[in-house]
């Protein structure tokens, strides 16, 4: 993706099933788990750079021994940095206590991170709050074990409102009207009440307060806290949390909107929000890692036995189709596929937009991320261009000749890396024209391969934005004097904001909606802008169920070539030369290419869940009004 956007975040979640013991003696250290989670959170920077989390609980310690441990940072190499900071306090205690060395029991008992269970989080400041209170997971602290609890997520509620009511109606006093706050807080809430009824439970059956400790443990019932605590929850999310005791659980969205996937055996269970991560670092085939069926929860109490529960009532499956376009590492095996397809599925509009010209075409891509539609875009370029050379040696065939038979077959596709990455490059200046030069210098150009008679097709993952196209790649693509530039985009046309956790809020933003907004003062029907206006502002008293979408209507008038057509000419300043399209992905070819994810919101507005269409629809009052604020 050319244009940079904050998005998702990555949790992962590791419970020892063995003793300390077992760990050092078949893989030669009691820090184990802390290794894996260190590999666990570095295979998912790609979900978050800005800030990363970690917490461990020990179990079975005595009164008296610290058995939680976090630490957080929002330093620019944050998984490092709390690593560092966690390899430097157990090497320290090591060397000034060389006791410990080949004692498990004494490095358990004294050494803080060394634990059975572990949760990590890497995450995106979607809200550009970076501060380190924002950095997850999250200790809801007390001094009765089971009422600890550490919270981490990737996810994003749309009724944050209603969820902070709650919380007063309940008799809190939250300390933040934010998501991740609202929601610790509900779960706490239930827990706090599950513990002292089964407290009372327990002291009435006979036993004293000691004796009521374990019991509580063994009869708390996650599953049933989670029911409470997400009855009104709306939005995406994958929610991990720990509890002081050692029950832990991961609870998915009922639309399966956030990834998360598991794996156990006797020795270890594992929770990753991506699947080649689990399969990477410990070296378990496709087949054994299982994903959590959206509004299910993996629960593993203390006692270390595992259930799959059923929370919430699935709703419609409707993935998120971003974390196969762009989001997540290609090296899943599906993903990979499905990528391949997406630039696959592109060849034909790509054949129409050279008049099939593959002769006088250079093929690249642009970013990095969009290299394996790439590759699936000149495999059916290459399809297409191996008929062209079997119809002509048919329609030869009478008169050919070694010379020209070795001339047809000798014909390749052109295949270059024409554009470069460089440094992200970072300004004081804040003159708009000062930026707009070094913006337009991100990327480097390969000079020498395109000649004035070739088009030059360049695939990106997907256009949002289009800043970077405008400002940056389709002029230096001009520099390289092609004569049409074709930039092909492996999404849809993204026309609505995204509300479940990545960083898409602003409709104006979105240069689809201001593409639209053109074709309507051309076409003399801009008069629509207040229609839907006064629609959004009548709906604002409705339960969400009612809610409708009216941003849909904006688009209606129009097919997406016209869209399209109006795209090319908002990113094409005067000075280009070259003749510029753009093309997209339909979706239709989207659902496709990714059967299983088919949460396609960003570009048909059909929203998975209620609160979606309250937040385009307040998302468009701001527009109107000019309300810079975010819609959720």
């Amino acid at each position: 993706m050319s244009d940079a956007i904050k998005h998702e975040c990555g949790i992962a979640v590791i419970r020892l099933l063995k003793p300390l013991e077992y760990y050092r003696e078949k893989y030669g250290s009691a820090f184990y788990g802390v290794n894996k989670m260190y590999l666990m959170m570095e295979k998912q920077h790609n979900r978050g750079q800005d800030g990363a989390g970690f917490a461990s609980i020990k179990l079975d310690v005595n009164p008296g021994e610290r058995y939680i441990s976090r630490v957080r940072s929002n330093q620019s190499q944050p998984i490092q940095d709390i690593f560092s900071q966690i390899n430097t306090r157990i090497n320290n205690t090591l060397k000034e206590n060389p006791e410990y060395e080949n004692d498990v029991q004494l490095q358990k008992k004294h050494i803080p991170y060394l634990g059975e269970l572990f949760l990590g989080h890497v995450r995106y400041g979607t809200y550009g709050k970076n501060s380190i209170e924002n950095v997850q997971p999250l200790l809801r602290q007390n001094n009765w074990k089971h009422r600890n609890l550490i919270v981490a997520g990737n996810f994003n509620m749309t009724n944050v409102n209603e969820l902070f009511d709650n919380l007063i109606r309940l008799g809190q006093h939250p300390k933040e009207k934010a998501d991740t706050i609202t929601v610790m807080e509900k779960i706490g809430h239930f827990l706090d009440d599950a513990v002292a009824k089964l407290y009372k439970e327990i002291k009435n059956e006979g036993y004293n307060k000691m004796e009521a400790s374990p019991l509580i443990a063994e009869r708390l019932n996650v599953a049933k806290i989670l029911r409470k605590s997400a009855k009104n929850w709306d939005g995406g999310y994958a929610m991990a949390g720990l509890l002081g005791h050692g029950d832990s659980f991961v609870l998915r969205d009922p639309a399966g909107i956030r990834p998360a996937y598991y794996y156990h055996d006797d020795e270890i269970v594992v929770i990753a929000s991506e699947r080649p991560v689990i399969q990477t670092v410990f070296n378990v085939p496709f087949e054994k890692v299982e994903e959590i069926t959206p509004g299910h929860a993996v629960i593993i109490k203390a006692n270390g036995k595992i259930s799959h529960k059923k929370i919430l009532d699935p709703l419609e499956r409707k993935a998120c189709s971003f974390e196969r376009i762009y989001f997540s590492r290609g090296s899943d095996a599906e993903i990979y596929k499905e990528r391949k397809d997406l630039g696959r599925l592109l060849m034909p509009k790509v054949l129409d937009a050279i008049n099939k010209d593959t002769s006088n075409t250079v093929f690249s891509y642009i970013p990095n991320t969009a290299e394996t539609s790439f590759y699936g875009l000149v495999e059916a370029a290459q399809d297409e261009l191996n008929k062209e050379k079997n119809r002509q040696i048919l329609d030869e065939k009478e008169t050919l000749t070694d010379e020209r038979l070795t001339e047809i077959l000798s014909r390749r596709l052109r295949t270059e890396k024409i554009a470069i990455k460089d440094v992200k490059l970072r300004t004081f200046i804040t003159e708009d024209s000062s930026r707009d030069d070094l913006v337009a210098h991100v990327y480097d150009v390969t000079y020498g391969v395109i000649q004035p008679e070739d088009n030059l097709v360049i695939i990106d993952d997907s256009i949002v934005r289009g800043t970077t196209l405008k400002k940056s790649i389709i002029r230096m693509m001009d520099r390289l004097n092609p004569k049409s530039i074709v930039v092909v985009s492996s999404a849809p046309q993204i026309r609505y904001p995204d509300c479940y956790g990545i960083d898409m809020a602003r409709l104006e933003d979105l240069v689809a909606f201001r593409a639209a907004l053109e074709l309507h003062k051309e076409k003399g029907t801009y008069d629509v802008v207040e229609k839907i206006y006064g629609e959004c502002r009548e709906q604002v008293g409705y339960p969400d169920t009612d809610v409708k979408n009216a941003v849909q209507q904006l688009y209606a008038p129009f097919t997406d070539e016209e869209i399209s057509e109006k795209i090319s000419q908002l990113l094409c300043t005067d000075d280009i030369r070259a003749k510029v399209k753009i093309i997209f992905q339909s979706v239709e070819n989207l659902h496709k290419a990714c059967p299983k994810n088919l949460g396609d919101w960003y570009f048909t507005g059909n929203y998975p869940t209620p609160g979606g269409n309250r937040v385009v629809n307040r998302a468009f009052i701001n527009f109107y009004e000019g309300n810079k604020g975010r819609a959720y």
